[in-house]
């Protein structure tokens, strides 16, 4: 058993009491997954973002089971769940694909319409799947992030403006060597209210530097960055000029000292680009909305979710 699996049965005993884990082979990529809630519940996919894992859900996710079938996942690459090259243009790291994993993910559990919950690159994911195959998606839930070519001109127009992006996208060793354990550690503390690294609990914590220090998922962290530099700004570019809409119901929450602290509100980026029926929900805290304001958003993903018909 590895690293990454052996934490992640401590998480399974400490953070996630009675879900249960599931591997799901796509292509080449083994899925790691767990899941709670009653079978016939309402679907809820759980996609966290970098430099994280599952684990971000700890707070959140035992109290959703109790109304809904959660099924939270480790992301291509990332925590317990398989890497995979890239191939050219890190395509295999795109949205669109690894949205597709989730799509047959979600197949050979059964469902054929559920609800996704996306924090950073699972955000991502989620508006491209809610964009790409929208008759499969029953409601979004966008956490602290942006459309990524309204990111990429903000990058362009202001070199301030979240440079690790750049350097996380640079060709490979360039972005392998710019991610060290120093550099995500500093991303990360930098990213939250308490600008620290003890504000995360201590497990999940274990876990998500497990994975920084091994080069196997610095790799793919990288070709995730890779794709959002190239082919997800290209599908995002095509749909925008298309006029290409997501229609089904959708909230996006986001922290207040992070994207709260920018010239123009996330609710009104969406809305202007994207998804012109969102809500939005500002809560306190930073980028890490999940663990930094657990209750907040939990109330915010009731109360919208127990909407949907």
């Amino acid at each position: 058993m590895n690293t990454e699996e052996n934490l992640n049965t401590e998480i399974q005993q400490d953070l996630f009491p009675w879900f249960e884990t599931k591997i799901v082979s796509i292509g080449d990529v083994d899925y790691f997954m767990r899941m709670g809630g009653g079978r016939t519940a309402p679907p809820l996919l759980l996609l966290h973002g970098f430099p994280q894992t599952h684990a971000i859900w700890h707070h959140i996710a035992p109290e959703l089971s109790k109304k809904y079938r959660v099924i939270c996942l480790d992301l291509k690459g990332y925590g317990a769940t398989s890497v995979s090259d890239g191939g050219d243009r890190s395509i295999g790291y795109s949205k669109r694909n690894m949205g597709k994993d989730c799509i047959e993910i979600m197949n050979s559990l059964g469902y054929d319409k559920f609800s996704v919950i996306g924090h950073d690159r699972g955000a991502l994911i989620g508006y491209r799947l809610a964009l790409d195959i929208p008759e499969r998606i029953t409601s979004l839930a966008i956490l602290d992030n942006l459309p990524t070519f309204v990111l990429w001109e903000w990058i362009e127009s202001d070199p301030a403006f979240i440079p690790h992006w750049r350097k996380m996208a640079q060709p490979s060793p360039l972005a392998e060597a710019y991610l060290t354990e120093e550099n995500i550690s500093i991303m990360v503390t930098g990213h939250n209210e308490d600008f620290a690294i003890d504000m995360f609990n201590p497990r999940a914590m274990a876990q998500y530097r497990a994975s920084w220090i091994n080069p196997a998922k610095v790799y793919a962290f990288a070709e995730d960055y890779r794709a959002g530099a190239g082919i997800d700004l290209e599908h995002d570019l095509e749909d925008f000029h298309h006029g290409k809409k997501i229609t089904c119901p959708a909230i996006v929450i986001w922290g207040k000292d992070f994207l709260g602290s920018l010239g123009e509100d996330p609710l009104s980026v969406w809305k202007r680009t994207f998804i012109p029926g969102c809500i939005g929900k500002e809560v306190p805290g930073g980028h890490f909305v999940a663990e930094e304001s657990p209750l907040e958003v939990l109330n915010a993903l009731q109360g919208f979710l127990q909407q949907i018909k």
